[in-house]
């Protein structure tokens, strides 16, 4: 097998650069996975290096799970391919007993527990809500090597934004860590860690795994956190067999603690580096690249992609009176492509949080239109998959060597619900999408043993069969997939980019955010906004200024940022608006009064409105102060604002945040009156 035909003289480069260090930048679309696959089957292949020598480490399952099956049918089926964590946690488990003594610790799937339980040592109430947001706090700290006692002070500087006072979250981190070693326990962060540690501190180990392992190829390099990437250096030790792959341009996750900067200091780490760049764009039409580019600018690590695709229909940007009616037109324009045959299974609809989902998914019902919601439940563990699953397990051990696979596995599906027609309701319907979609996966096997074992093979690997339905899901959770036609909505100022994003760092991230988005499309690309939250709602939105000069309606208005206003100027002085007094306090200037003077509230609804903050963050993925502060929640059940204008009179209520969320707390201020 030629392993080097049908390569373009850059992913040829790639392939024949068998030596390290080798730096690809790889832009959207451009065959990175293909040229990273033949260079490793060329390399076994030539004899340049063992396969069983090849560690291929990636950032998902199911990314290694591609990998492998690319490179089985390259040649290559000896090759290592595993994400760091699952990697780190073979080698650790498998030293342990030897170095350490006793079994291995267990893994921590999720820190609220023992997180739960600091909190009742130290005679805190606990929130789930905010306990979720002190773990991802805790995440942050461990990949960047931050103890309990430096979190407070490294938090402040990272201007990172917890749901506490950083001096709790410093106590919680403690009490859970304590509380983990106790259990003899570990998380994802301490597996790299340890083994890191164990590979330092014990030489003969080091030495093994060193002599097992001897070539490295990192896939998605700009998303390496600092923990990543010393469990990396420890795995080399001073070698340079490595080959990294990534885009800068692409670097999204840097509140996780990921960082770019790995990558584009490449060349300095490693002097004798060869870099090559991947610019030619498989993927995308001209029309949708041009976009790409045109976004990403003035970038300072930009990729000039150029388009190989045949032209194609240019993006199309929609301005909607309110949400509903842009929800709606979404749903009807998917439908016209439906009816020009293009399947549902290839349409995606990506927003910037979560929460924005419910407007479709009802939207889609209303109009007949199929979906799926990515980042629900996993595929392989939904109820009716695990079912099918052993019932096939159970035919395979019976099945006749005659009889044909099709209709064995239908047999089988059908008596837990397959039919020939989707069945009428939205969770029946979800069901039999899942048992449509192993039944198609059927079609390309021979036999049902062999079937199912690529089902368990799949289910291991986290490899979905594709579901019919619409995609719908976030900008975040889009990365690494493409579709024929994408819908980017909700594209307003303090979504895109996020209200919260408020450094020059934070906002550009928010920029390589929407270039994800618009890079996941191959052909049909419609952008979309809503100048107002719900029908007859004031129409004040704006489109993103990311999209700003991009088409004729968004350059009639550019971005004008809003000075920051200064502090000394604001300082007008304060009444309490009980006894009168001049109010200094930033805390008391929001409640309008003194803290000691007494206030009437309703205490049903301030509760009301703690609960809405509560479901609002979950959804959104932030800190609850970041909907609304507790004191501004206080304001707003003391004063019972009746309209928008009663509503911006408080302090901790500007425009975006009314236009958000100002519906809602009028709605249940008016609730909590009657």
């Amino acid at each position: 097998m030629d392993v080097l035909a049908g390569l373009d003289p850059e992913q040829r480069q790639v392939a024949e650069a068998v030596r390290g260090p080798v730096c690809v930048l790889a832009g959207a679309g451009t065959g990175k996975t293909r040229a990273i696959t033949h260079r490793i089957a060329y390399a076994v292949q030539s004899g340049v290096v063992d396969a069983q020598s090849v560690l291929a480490v990636t950032f998902t399952t199911r990314a290694a799970g591609e990998l492998r099956q690319r490179l089985r049918a390259l040649g290559a089926p000896g090759v290592v391919a595993r994400t760091f964590h699952a990697a780190a946690l073979r080698q650790l488990t498998y030293f342990w007993p030897r170095v350490i003594g006793g079994d291995p610790p267990q893994v921590v799937e999720s820190k609220l527990p023992l997180l739960i339980e600091a909190c009742r040592r130290l005679r805190r109430n606990p929130d789930r809500g905010e306990l979720r947001d002190v773990a991802s706090e805790i995440e942050w700290a461990k990949v960047t090597q931050i103890g309990p006692d430096d979190y407070p002070s490294a938090a402040v500087k990272a201007r990172r934004t917890p749901p506490i006072p950083p001096e709790e979250v410093a106590r919680l981190y403690e009490g859970y860590e304590t509380l983990r070693r106790q259990r003899h326990l570990v998380d994802f962060e301490t597996i790299l860690e340890l083994t890191s540690a164990v590979m330092t501190e014990h030489r003969e180990v080091g030495d093994q795994i060193r002599s097992q392992y001897r070539y490295f190829v990192v896939d998605e390099f700009q998303d390496v956190n600092p923990l990543q990437k010393l469990l990396l250096d420890t795995w080399l030790a001073g070698r340079d067999d490595l080959c990294v792959v990534g885009d800068p341009n692409q670097t999204i996750y840097s509140f996780t603690g990921a960082t770019p900067h790995y990558l584009t200091s490449f060349a300095v780490e490693h002097p004798s580096a060869t870099v090559i760049r991947l610019v030619r764009d498989y993927r995308s039409t001209p029309e949708v690249v041009s976009l790409a580019n045109r976004v990403m600018a003035r970038s300072p690590h930009r990729l000039e992609l150029v388009a190989q695709r045949p032209e194609g229909p240019a993006p199309e940007f929609t301005e909607y009176d309110d949400e509903p009616a842009e929800a709606l037109g979404v749903a009807l324009t998917i439908k016209k492509l439906m009816a020009d045959g293009l399947p549902t299974r290839e349409i995606a609809v990506l927003f910037r949080i979560n929460a924005q989902s419910e407007a479709y998914e009802q939207a889609f019902t209303d109009a007949g239109v199929p979906y799926q919601v990515k980042g629900a439940e996993r595929f392989f563990e939904r109820p009716e998959v695990r079912q099918a699953v052993v019932l096939l397990r159970g035919a395979a051990r019976s099945a006749g060597s005659d009889e044909p696979l099709a209709e064995a596995v239908h047999g089988v599906l059908a008596g837990i619900g397959l039919t020939s027609e989707p069945p009428a309701g939205k969770q029946a319907r979800e069901k039999w999408e899942s048992l449509r979609a192993l039944s198609n996966l059927a079609e390309g096997y021979d036999d049902l043993p062999t079937f199912v074992a690529e089902l368990e093979r799949r289910a291991l690997e986290q490899h979905a069969p594709p579901v019919e339905g619409v995609t719908l899901a976030s900008l975040h959770s889009a990365k690494g997939l493409e579709w024929d036609a994408v819908f980017l909505v909700g594209l307003t100022e303090g979504m895109v980019p996020i209200v919260y994003a408020e450094t020059p760092e934070q906002v550009e991230e928010e920029k390589r955010l929407l270039y994800v988005g618009i890079t996941r499309a191959r052909e049909h690309l419609h952008l979309s906004w809503a100048l107002a939250r719900s029908p007859g709602g004031r129409r004040s939105r704006r489109p993103s200024r990311f999209l700003d000069n991009l088409s004729p309606r968004t350059a009639a208005q550019p971005f004008k940022p809003v000075a920051k206003r200064d502090r000394r100027a604001m300082a007008a002085p304060v009444a309490c608006r009980i006894c009168g007094k001049t109010i200094t306090v930033a805390a008391e200037q929001k409640l309008g009064r003194c803290a000691t003077c007494p206030a009437d509230y309703d205490e049903a609804l301030l509760e009301a409105l703690r609960a809405w903050r509560t479901t609002v963050a979950k959804e959104a993925k932030v800190p609850a102060y970041v909907v609304f502060t507790d004191v501004t929640l206080q304001a707003i059940a003391e004063r019972v604002p009746a309209t928008e204008e009663d509503l911006l009179s408080i302090a901790g209520i500007g425009r975006v945040k009314l236009d958000r969320y100002g519906e809602a707390v009028l709605d249940l201020c008016r609730k909590g009156d009657a």
